[in-house]
């Protein structure tokens, strides 16, 4: 008796020091922190960090580091490719200003809601030639180097032609390939690039493989001649980055692009490819806290995360500890208002005006904060109505009365598989900062796998129109229209204490993005963490929003999932017991976090901290 009494004290001791070491921060990492003290950098895939790191010992800076590791990543097809999209901020010492790069494509002319219900589609496809925007990552690439670089593209580029010629695929992206190889065989240059064994059991490189892109290999050498024969003509290193950018999007490249594409049944025209243009923006922000938070502007899912930031400001979230029932839940309830406003509002401003004054003002959080309900999951959150914080009436109370009437849906279907891979669908993220202060945080995306190649031109088409709708009712800001950027979830972080960068973070995913990162940056912040620590700590998600990548059919595979929730499975039994009392339906995995990839800035010491979670293959090297 005495026995088991003794045991069942160690058992409550064990199960309590369990329970408060998870409520302050989780125990030791499975990765450790990268340190350095001249350079980081951090990107999906390690060969690609590589990439990054022979840039840093030629003499480049963070800049060039960072386009080196983008023209890696899209050529290893690290969920993008160069037919793809590019976002990024960047931190320039020189003005202490961070600015912001606007590098997605374009719906092409021709693409209407009309044309795609025409077609039997009530949004945009999600693959093939009509899924695709414009390419925008050669232009963000480009641009970036040009404007802020120091190196030539021949330089930066080297790296990625090498592994053109060919370079040994590692396991994820063979299989990747090998999964989608149906799809794949719909589309000749496509199948020619990424099926060798055409006919064999397994039609996919193996894993190990030397695979060659010699299609892809040509186009890179092409935008290298441009280069090197403006040089040649006495243009400057910048004139002649962008005359290699002209070969792209005017020359004979922009031509193949737009017949490959068009034979395969895409809207591209050449004036679509020669008047897209990239956009050196100004980024939003808000301040939390005495740390300022930069996220791109309302083209992309970013300023999600500075809405909750806002509302969270109000709320005194340490008390509560660390993944607590009430921190769980108050985190889940501020994503699903500041996701509502999302849904509804965010689009492309050169199309219309949307309220972003209003929604990032912290009167309208104040009042958004009145509305959660502290004892339950809410499952009719909706928009709120920002215009009267900008002293304006909102134009489209009609739909926003629509909206939040159909709230009353029908019990949602569970997590499975086919939903779970739409909403995590990932791209990847390139960080990269230097001892100049120069800091770079980068989401590209676009052109994964089952990807639609473009002519003999090794460029795979974006997928980003899926990201549009058809019907203003669902947004009244974003639906199809020729010239116009589809709303996207991609979204890289920078963030400034004290007028100097403090954090540089971004994070695979697709709708997951900004919750991850959200909870990445209060794991710093408000308990304590390493860089590390806050990059592979438990994380919650949220389903209760509209899927931004999808089917294209009759929109069912996008509807919100109220309640439900995904949640680690080290959470304590007493912790989930209370979240199913508060009305949630618990999903488990064991790493939630995200593949969160950043850079803390410790100025203490004059270093650098590299974080890099364990949920991917992403990592770095620093010096």
């Amino acid at each position: 008796m005495k026995k088991l009494l003794l045991l069942l004290l160690v058992t409550i001791w064990v199960a309590s020091t369990f329970a408060q070491s998870f409520n302050a921060r989780p125990g030791g990492t499975q990765k450790p922190p990268l340190h350095g003290k001249n350079w980081m950098a951090i990107t999906g895939k390690p060969l690609a960090a590589t990439a990054g790191a022979i840039t840093f010992q030629k003499g480049g800076n963070a800049v060039d580091a960072a386009c080196a590791m983008l023209a890696a990543t899209c050529t290893m097809w690290d969920v993008l490719s160069w037919g793809g999209e590019t976002q990024a901020l960047i931190y320039n010492p020189k003005t202490g200003k961070v600015i912001a790069i606007n590098a997605l494509g374009v719906a092409p002319t021709g693409a209407t809601p009309e044309f795609f219900k025409s077609k039997g589609y009530n949004f945009p496809p999600n693959y093939g030639p009509l899924a695709a925007t414009t390419p925008g990552t050669v232009g963000g690439l480009t641009t970036m180097l040009a404007e802020f670089g120091t190196m030539s593209l021949k330089d930066v580029l080297a790296p990625a032609m090498q592994m053109a010629e060919g370079y040994p695929i590692e396991a994820q992206t063979a299989n990747s390939i090998e999964r989608g190889k149906e799809m794949i065989k719909k589309w000749p240059y496509s199948k020619s690039v990424f099926l060798p064994h055409l006919g064999e059991k397994r039609e996919a490189p193996e894993a190990g493989e030397i695979f060659k892109q010699l299609d892809l290999l040509e186009t890179l050498k092409k935008m290298l001649d441009a280069e090197q024969q403006a040089l040649k003509k006495g243009k400057n290193r910048k004139d002649a980055i962008y005359a290699a950018y002209d070969r792209f999007y005017k020359g004979d490249i922009a031509k193949e692009i737009v017949r490959g594409a068009q034979e395969q049944g895409g809207l591209f025209t050449e004036a679509d490819l020669a008047n897209w243009k990239v956009k050196i923006e100004e980024p939003l922000s808000v301040n939390y806290k005495g740390i300022d938070v930069y996220k791109m502007q309302q083209w992309t899912q970013g300023p999600v995360m500075l809405q909750a930031l806002n509302l969270l400001e109000n709320i005194d979230l340490k008390s509560m500890g660390y993944n607590s029932a009430k921190y769980i839940h108050t985190l889940y309830q501020v994503m699903n208002l500041s996701f509502a406003d999302r849904d509804f509002y965010y689009g492309d401003p050169a199309f219309s005006a949307q309220p972003m004054k209003g929604l990032l003002s912290k009167e309208y959080a104040k009042e958004r904060v009145k509305t959660i309900n502290w004892e339950r999951n809410d499952t009719k959150v909706g928009p709120g109505d920002p215009y009267p914080f900008e002293g304006k009436v909102n134009p489209y109370q009609n739909y926003l009365k629509e909206w939040n009437q159909a709230l009353n849906w029908n019990v949602p279907t569970p997590l499975d598989e086919d939903y779970m891979a739409k909403v995590w669908a990932g791209t990847t993220s390139v960080e990269a900062a230097d001892k100049e202060g120069w800091v770079v945080s980068i989401t590209p995306s676009g052109g994964w796998i089952p990807a639609c190649i473009a002519g003999k031109t090794g460029v795979g088409m974006s997928q980003r129109m899926q990201s549009f709708v058809c019907d203003p009712k669902l947004n009244p800001f974003n639906v199809v229209e020729p010239g116009k950027r589809p709303r996207v979830t991609l979204t890289p972080s920078l963030a400034l204490k004290d007028g100097k960068p403090f954090l540089s973070f971004a994070v695979q995913g697709g709708d997951t993005q900004d919750q991850n990162l959200l909870q990445c940056f209060l794991n710093m912040v408000e308990f304590g963490m390493t860089v590390q620590e806050a990059a592979e700590a438990p994380n919650i998600n949220t389903y209760q929003f509209y899927l931004s990548l999808g089917d294209g059919q009759d929109g069912q595979d996008r509807k919100p999932k109220p309640g439900y929730i995904t949640i680690n499975s080290i959470t304590p039994p007493y912790v989930q017991k209370e979240l199913i009392k508060m009305g949630y339906k618990l999903n488990t995995d064991d790493r939630t976090s995200g593949p969160i990839n950043a850079i803390y800035f410790d100025w203490k010491h004059g270093s650098f901290w590299g974080g890099s979670s364990n949920h991917g293959e992403d990592y770095g090297i620093g010096w």
